[in-house]
């Protein structure tokens, strides 16, 4: 990720953000597609296995894989703010033992971060340029299942994108929002080796589980 568009998720994924998403964290719960996403997960079996959860946010997934049996965690997040509110709610949740966190930009670290059983990435790679780097390199690192949430492949969401990023560049903001194509993502996930097991459309959202 360039580092003008860290600079924007610093600015926009800032402490009023991830404070607002911890409490809607606390009163509802993970978000409908992270549910989904989990859900599929543990149907595809989490048990002993250990998690990297690449723009994690305030830590749903890894509460819910952590609960469901998953044995520890490691979330990735360019945002500092995300970072020590996750790091806070697991020692909240009693797992801080259980879950280690890394600042950065994914693609940039990947090479120091160990693989795991499972790999997810809930809604980030539509906040990343270079998409074929990071399915390709967060791929890598999934031994059995990776599970993405991501924009659907829709001409209105690009209409979409390009009004939310005209917003962003009218109040100075570096930070952008993209919609990759999905025949461009599964297609580096199959060179990959994974095949999908589950998928579901909700909302302006797609959801995705695929197995080695």
């Amino acid at each position: 990720m360039p580092s003008c568009q860290c600079q924007g998720i610093e600015a926009v994924f800032d402490q009023a953000q991830a404070d607002r998403k911890l409490r809607e964290y606390h009163r509802k719960g993970p978000a409908a597609t992270t549910r989904l996403l989990v859900e599929a997960l543990r149907t595809a079996g989490v048990e002993g296995r250990t998690l990297l959860d690449i723009g994690g946010g305030v830590g749903a997934i890894q509460w819910a894989l952590l609960a469901a049996g998953a044995r520890e965690a490691v979330g990735v997040d360019a945002s500092s703010a995300h970072i020590a509110t996750a790091r806070r709610e697991a020692e909240r949740q009693g797992v801080g033992g259980r879950v280690n966190y890394v600042l950065g930009d994914f693609v940039a670290l990947a090479g120091a971060v160990a693989a795991a059983d499972i790999v997810t990435l809930d809604r980030v790679i539509c906040c990343y340029d270079d998409m074929p780097g990071l399915v390709r390199l967060s791929a890598q690192h999934a031994r059995q299942l990776y599970g993405l949430v991501y924009p659907q492949d829709a001409g209105w969401m690009r209409l979409g994108a390009r009004a939310a990023n005209g917003f962003q560049r009218l109040t100075g903001s570096a930070f952008r929002v993209f919609v990759h194509a999905t025949a461009g993502v599964e297609a580096l996930l199959r060179e990959d080796g994974l095949r999908r097991v589950y998928y579901r459309r909700s909302g302006l959202w797609q959801v995705g589980v695929y197995a080695r």
